[in-house]
């Protein structure tokens, strides 16, 4: 199965995560297929937190790829954003 989940980089105590589309049996941070975005939690004042290209993720959707409850939180997190 193909799911869209959080990718952990950065270094300790400075997460930062990419969005990626990749094979259920890879480990976490290992090969994926596409990067669709990325997620930094602990950004400020001008920095970009989140971004998430939403036409490749409704491509993933539409083809059968289920999201992880972290990404469907962030999804639903940027869509009231841009609203």
């Amino acid at each position: 199965m193909v799911v869209i989940r959080l990718s952990r980089g950065g270094s300790k105590a400075r997460p930062f995560y990419n969005i990626v589309v990749a094979d259920k049996r890879v480990r976490r941070d290992g090969r994926f297929i596409e990067r669709l975005g990325f997620y930094n939690p602990l950004a400020k004042g001008g920095e970009e937190g989140l971004r998430i290209a939403q036409d490749r993720l409704a491509y993933w959707v539409g083809v059968g790829a289920q999201t992880s409850d972290t990404v469907d939180r962030l999804v639903k997190q940027a869509a009231k954003k841009a609203a």
